[in-house]
Order: C-alpha cells, then structure tokens, then sequence
C-alpha cells in the first residue's frame, strides 16, 4: 500500500512514541482489512513494539476473535462507538499489549444497516482509558480507508503521550 504523507507522519510518531516508552501494540481492523498492520510493519524496528492484529471484516469474527461481547454487537451492531471500544480494549487484551488500536465502519461506497457510507469508528485503549473518535469520511472506499488508517493512527499517537506524559 503507498503511504500518503500524513499517514507517515503519524505511523512514525506512534512507533517512536511505543520505542520510546517500552510499550506495546495489537490492532483490531474491520474496514480497514490489515492496512493498519501493513503501515505499521513498514516502519523499521517495529517488530519491538507490535504485537499483531487481527482483521475482523465478518461481525461474528469481532466477538470470537477480538472478545467484542454478542450482546453488545446483537444491540448495537458493528459500526459504533461502543463496538470501536470494544474491539480496541479486546485486542489489546487478547494479544497482551499494552495499547489496542481499532477501526470499524463502512467504506462504501453503499450504506451498511441504514449507517451512511464515510462513516468510521476508530479507538484506541490502553492501560487507562479509552477513546473513541467518529469520522465522516468523504470519497471513495480507498479514500475512505486511508483516512480510517491515518485517523487511528494519530488516536493511537494521542493515547500513548496522553496516558505516558
């Protein structure tokens, strides 16, 4: 995958941030499909901070892999900030990482269960907190992902510098 300038901005601040600290990542990916585990691997060094990921595209596969709870997915569905929480705190648990990374949402370019095409839950969890930011995202699906990418990235960077400062 080309990495557009703001995408590598914000991966190398996130892997300087985790060398930095000693700490690690995992990631949990559903629209995104593994292109936040292949920026990531493209950064030398890495492999010293991240732990994995897994891609969840299929709703079932974000409870039985990423230990999203049925009950939440069943009431909420997959594209939500609960749901992006969720798999981020999953992730980082089951991979035993400190930090989780998430995406979810719909790319497009037709709406999925009544939620609107461009629409993107992204998260970040790690030892303290939480955090979930929505994206409105506008283009086509490719363009749709990068921003998804870049997004969860720079939550990631955010988190780590917030909860280590």
């Amino acid at each position: 995958m080309a990495v557009g300038g703001g995408v590598e901005v914000a991966v190398e601040r996130l892997v300087g941030l985790l060398l930095e600290r000693r700490v690690t990542l995992a990631t949990a990916e559903s629209l995104t499909g593994g292109m936040v585990g292949a920026v990531l691997t493209n950064v030398p060094g890495v492999s010293a901070v991240y732990r994995g990921g897994v891609v969840v595209y299929a709703t079932d596969l974000k409870a039985k892999l990423a230990g999203v709870p049925e009950e939440l997915l069943a009431a909420v569905g997959p594209v939500h900030p609960d749901t992006a929480a969720a798999l981020a705190r999953g992730v980082r648990e089951r991979l035993e990482a400190d930090y989780g990374l998430a995406t979810t949402g719909v790319a497009g370019p037709d709406p999925q269960a009544g939620v609107e095409a461009g629409t993107v839950y992204v998260a970040a969890a790690g030892p303290g907190s939480v955090q979930v930011r929505k994206l409105q995202l506008s283009g086509d699906r490719a363009a749709v992902r990068r921003g998804s990418v870049q997004a969860v990235l720079e939550l990631g960077a955010e988190l780590v510098a917030e909860e280590l400062d």
